[in-house]
């Protein structure tokens, strides 16, 4: 680290501890060369992960996002905020230690629906309708069969 007074590229940790929302490393460093002190701070670089659309256009990924389609098929049903939260929460990490710069809708859907068919079948049919795009009762019979088997 560059000592912001001289310039030195030498300087040693005095002392480090987490920032108040645990998402950065404050450290207090001196330098080798005047003796100076001064403040860093270490951040974890996040690399965004881009969506690529069944239509080929690509958005940054965003859990808002997930989020709301989430919480729109367990509307009116028995699932709590934490086990949405949860959900949203394993489908970001996952997301993010695949290490991928790029994720097809299609695989996102399929992570949100496997976690919704261990949460609430009918939140899971609800997703799947929308998701899989059912073009007639045939189909969402088709899947429930699934479902059921």
């Amino acid at each position: 680290m560059k000592c912001m007074y001289c310039g030195s590229s030498e300087s040693k940790v005095i002392d480090s501890r987490g920032s108040e929302n645990g998402e950065s490393i404050r450290r207090r460093r001196e330098c080798v060369k005047c003796g100076k002190r001064f403040t860093t701070y270490e951040t974890i670089e996040y690399t965004p992960v881009m969506v690529i659309k069944k239509s080929g256009i690509r958005q940054p990924f965003s859990l808002d996002k997930l989020k709301r389609g989430i919480v729109r098929a367990c509307e009116k049903r028995p699932v709590s905020m934490y086990d949405i939260d949860k959900l949203v929460e394993d489908i970001g990490k996952q997301v993010q230690n695949s290490l991928k710069q790029e994720i097809s809708s299609t695989e996102l859907g399929e992570m949100v629906m496997n976690g919704l068919k261990q949460i609430d079948e009918v939140a899971y049919v609800r997703f799947a309708s929308v998701y899989r795009q059912f073009k007639d009762i045939g189909t969402f019979l088709d899947e429930i069969e699934k479902l059921m088997k």
